[in-house]
């Protein structure tokens, strides 16, 4: 299961220079926060909107409200089919659109990102850009992709157009981009910067964000108690923000060492929440405290979601982790980190490619990889954890102990159950 918790890794943090010893979360704080509400995935502006499309529609503001709306309940809910629903209105409003037809190009790209269709994502702003319109929301759109494909330079010259230090988007981007180059101090400054700028418009969803992203980047640098507190702040916005939820229960699974209290929040969240990724965090969690029946069950429900095909690439890393790690399935996952690679080229899909022909017993091809795409391109621990075996296989031992010292110091990301295997580095 280890493999687990190198995924879950990727997809909570990144970096870490301290380790809070002491119990940060309180029942007290959050338990008002985790009593399941149903989620209401139809309102009259919907039933308004939604009611004005027919077969042969040519209504064209009600495609982008209606996907704008199921958009919205993807977020809240994390069904897959909601994201589809929005892909398919978003399409139509394309295909009829005469006049400010960039901007349905542009909303149907973001659909395509949150479905990791990342190359259609580039097609569709390339017509975007095309037609003209809106240069900076485009420009922005071209940042995000680039950056998801990992054509790091192309994302910079696009940064570098929208340099605006009173803009939200910059700045939010601004951090990412220092967050890539492994500058947590600078992220973490732009991010506040940006939160200061919500709070100030009160506007409520850009605090949602700001609070949400800066629970993580605080995580990253080890200023747990500073995390904590922002995702208490964004689940007094939103009560039923999963990812705050989230972020709460690997708090108090890595930091206070409560498992089963992180498992009993997550357990509140999948009541109303339906991304698959949520089971397998439970499922790892409940694999270090030996609970062999709450990790069965929810790797169960992990697999029966992913059969899904709507999800499409979304889950190829976390299925790269299970391939590897539980079902030892190696040539299966060597054929995905392949297709992942073609899908984003990013050192992340290159570490799993290597650490996927690694397990396929060719360890000097995966060297190569780790040495061309990864090593000194990343910072993320789990990504450095996949290097130093890498590393550890090829005799490399000078490497494995600089990539060691720095797991040290991650081991709160990392998880507790991966603490003796970066010791037995």
């Amino acid at each position: 299961m280890k493999l687990l918790k190198l995924l879950i890794v990727v997809i909570l943090v990144s970096s870490c220079d301290t380790k809070n010893q002491d119990t940060i979360a309180n029942k007290k704080d959050y338990n008002k926060f985790l009593v399941a509400k149903e989620i209401k995935t139809s309102s009259k502006y919907f039933d308004l909107w939604n009611s004005k499309i027919r077969p042969d529609s040519m209504q064209l503001t009600s495609f982008g409200v209606v996907g704008g709306e199921y958009n919205r309940y993807f977020q809240q809910t994390g069904d897959i089919e909601f994201l589809k629903k929005a892909e398919k209105s978003l399409k139509k409003a394309v295909d009829i659109a005469n006049i400010g037809k960039p901007v349905f190009y542009r909303a149907l790209a973001r659909n395509y990102i949150s479905q990791h269709r990342f190359k259609e994502a580039l097609q569709l702003t390339d017509s975007a850009a095309a037609i003209g319109g809106d240069k900076s929301e485009t420009q922005s759109l071209y940042f995000d992709v680039h950056m998801e494909l990992g054509n790091y330079q192309l994302a910079e010259t696009y940064l570098d157009s929208l340099k605006n230090m009173s803009d939200f988007g910059y700045m939010i981007r601004l951090a990412k981009w220092n967050d890539y180059k492994g500058d947590l101090d600078t992220t973490i400054s732009f991010m506040e910067k940006a939160r200061t700028k919500a709070e100030i418009a009160k506007n409520k969803d850009l605090m949602l964000w700001s609070y949400t992203n800066l629970g993580d980047y605080y995580g990253h640098a080890g200023r747990i108690e500073d995390s904590y507190q922002q995702y208490l702040k964004a689940l007094e916005i939103d009560n039923n923000n999963a990812y705050a939820k989230k972020g709460i229960a690997w708090i108090v699974f890595s930091n206070d060492k409560n498992s089963e209290e992180a498992i009993r929040i997550l357990d509140s969240v999948t009541k109303t929440y339906n991304a698959p990724d949520y089971f397998l965090l439970k499922a790892e969690i409940a694999d270090y405290i030996n609970d062999d029946l709450v990790r069965t069950k929810n790797l169960d429900e992990y697999f029966t979601r992913v059969k899904n095909t709507a999800y499409g690439d979304m889950y190829n890393a976390y299925n790269l982790g299970l391939y590897i790690g539980e079902t030892k399935q190696y040539d299966s996952a060597l054929i995905l980190a392949r297709r992942e690679v073609d899908n984003r080229p990013t050192p992340e899909s290159y570490s799993w490619l290597s650490y996927s022909l690694l397990k396929n017993g060719d360890k000097a091809k995966a060297m190569e990889i780790m040495n061309t795409y990864v090593y000194g391109k990343t910072f993320e621990p789990a990504l450095l954890y996949q290097a130093a075996e890498v590393y550890k296989a090829n005799g490399e031992q000078e490497r494995v102990k600089e990539l060691k010292g720095e797991l040290i110091g991650a081991i709160y990301e990392l998880g507790p159950g991966m603490e003796k295997q970066v010791h037995d580095l």
